[in-house]
């Protein structure tokens, strides 16, 4: 009888479980939200999917952080970026400019062209390095050996220019398949937003990314929904991932600079 009852009690516990997990891979439950607001520091991440942006508006809803969308690859700029930057950069949020990774491109290329097209991050984040899948590669997966090489001449080339070590933003699959071992000492930036990011990635995370559809007020793209992410640390904590370079020039960062660099990178790409 004992027996008969243990097996029924683990049965319980199993569907439980199963049950239980459905509903998180379904999103009908979601811890994440409850366990972010533990933490103190605040952010979204942002591309031309949330078309105009009032930061303003956004840093009213206790925010602390934006990473923003520069470019991708070796010959993409974000249609937004020089606009959310300079608007971004009236408020009191850090900010910082992140590039998507090609896994086609060399990676000193990409980092070149992030350079040219960003300049100057005196009193802004590390530039952030978002290493995802796209397109076919989750099934069609690049060889590991390109990748590091690839990503680690870009990493190499942004901490030589930005005299600062580079945010990596990673998914699990991205990071269990080429980013473990390999860039130690590297900020990360986790996606995690159906669990903790201390169950896929242990205590080796600085942002995480907990969920990828909330709606805030404030912008007015196509995309309704928004990354919403959370610093692991203080303000000051923060702060010590800013970008200082007292040689650079000041005001290398107005606006006439980027609309510049717009116009200039918009004619280059119509020559092609």
């Amino acid at each position: 009888m004992k027996k008969k009852i243990g097996l029924i009690i683990l049965a319980v516990a199993v569907t439980a479980v199963a049950v239980t997990g459905n509903l998180i891979l379904r999103r009908k439950i979601n811890i994440n939200p409850i366990l972010a607001d533990g933490y103190e520091i605040h952010g979204v991440d942002v591309s031309h999917y949330q078309g105009t942006v009032d930061w303003e508006k956004m840093e009213e809803q206790d925010l602390h952080f934006a990473m923003i969308k520069a470019t991708e690859g070796s010959g993409h700029l974000d249609e937004c970026f020089y606009t959310n930057w300079e608007d971004a950069a009236q408020t009191g949020l850090c900010i910082g400019a992140y590039h998507f990774f090609s896994f086609d491109s060399e990676g000193e290329k990409q980092a070149n062209f992030y350079i040219d097209m960003v300049g100057d991050l005196n009193g802004k984040l590390a530039p952030v390095i978002d290493v995802e899948y796209y397109g076919d590669k989750r099934s069609n997966p690049p060889h590991k050996a390109e990748v590091i090489k690839n990503l680690g001449a870009m990493l190499d080339t942004l901490e030589e220019h930005y005299q600062v070590k580079p945010i990596i933003y990673t998914t699990y699959t991205i990071y269990n398949n080429y980013i473990r071992g390999e860039f130690q000492g590297y900020p990360l930036w986790v996606r995690s937003i159906y669990c903790p990011p201390t169950v896929l990635f242990g205590n080796q995370w600085s942002f995480w990314q907990y969920k990828d559809n909330a709606v805030l007020e404030g912008y007015d793209g196509d995309e309704e929904h928004i990354d919403m992410n959370v610093f692991r640390g203080t303000r000051q904590e923060l702060e010590e991932l800013l970008v200082q370079n007292p040689d650079d020039k000041e005001g290398e960062l107005l606006s006439e600079t980027n609309v510049k660099k717009e116009q200039d990178f918009r004619w280059w790409r119509l020559k092609e």
